[in-house]
């Protein structure tokens, strides 16, 4: 389980989540090994929507945005029971290219009462219509999500930003462990080793994004012809 930065891809944490407990026990001790998180947006997934989380934030001085899904069946009724259809488009993006389509847009509602969920803010409800591959057919999804940040501290634009942010993880970090460096096949299974070897791999994505790498196979075998580039990558002269 790992802390990314949603700016430059690095992963600022990580820890590990044994057989003997699950992702919602990690959040606090994950996020205990950044010292400050004052004024931060944590964004997380909706399996980490839960009511001790946003404590644990606030009593830190950060800020959070959750996806709301069935996982909170009550509060996610009630965010999808507002008045939507009378709120007007805060965001709206139309992106196309190598057969992709996405169309993306972002309403808002402030909370004053109604919400039974501590700290909430605002209400955010994001519809995508996209096309993966043309030409198969548009799917539309509508994804709820929820935040203590008032009006006044992020504007829709931002809050957008965010939300696509945190989408892009996955493709960032999760997807580049899984392919690029073929993680699900480690041969590497006992003791502490699993957890050094994605240490490593995290440490090694996180050295080639901070160098402006966007593909990070390209970016290793660029580095695997010469040994002195992965040193000066290093900073090792």
């Amino acid at each position: 389980m790992a802390a990314c930065d949603q700016a430059t891809g690095v992963v600022l944490a990580s820890t590990d989540v044994d057989g003997k407990t699950n992702e919602i026990t990690q959040f606090g001790p994950l996020l205990d090994q950044i010292n400050d998180l004052r004024d931060t947006v944590i964004t997380a997934d909706a399996l980490h929507c839960q009511r001790e989380h946003v404590a644990y934030l606030a009593q830190r001085g950060a800020h959070s945005i959750l996806t709301v899904k069935a996982n909170q069946p009550n509060l996610h009724a009630q965010l999808a029971g507002l008045p939507w259809r009378a709120v007007p488009d805060a965001t709206r993006h139309d992106d196309r290219g190598h057969g992709r389509h996405e169309i993306r847009t972002l309403k808002i509602l402030t909370i004053s009462t109604g919400i039974d969920f501590p700290y909430a803010a605002q209400a955010i409800q994001v519809w995508r219509r996209r096309r993966l591959d043309e030409p198969k057919p548009f799917t539309t999804e509508t994804v709820y999500a929820i935040t203590d940040l008032q009006v006044h501290q992020a504007k829709p634009a931002q809050l957008a930003v965010w939300i696509r942010g945190h989408w892009s993880i996955e493709n960032k970090i999760h997807w580049v462990r899984d392919v690029t460096y073929d993680e699900d096949r480690s041969q590497i299974r006992t003791g502490t080793g699993p957890q050094v070897m994605a240490a490593l791999r995290n440490a090694a994505i996180g050295a080639l994004r901070l160098a402006r790498a966007t593909n990070i196979a390209a970016a290793n075998r660029h580095h695997a012809r010469d040994s002195s580039r992965t040193l000066a990558l290093l900073g090792i002269t």
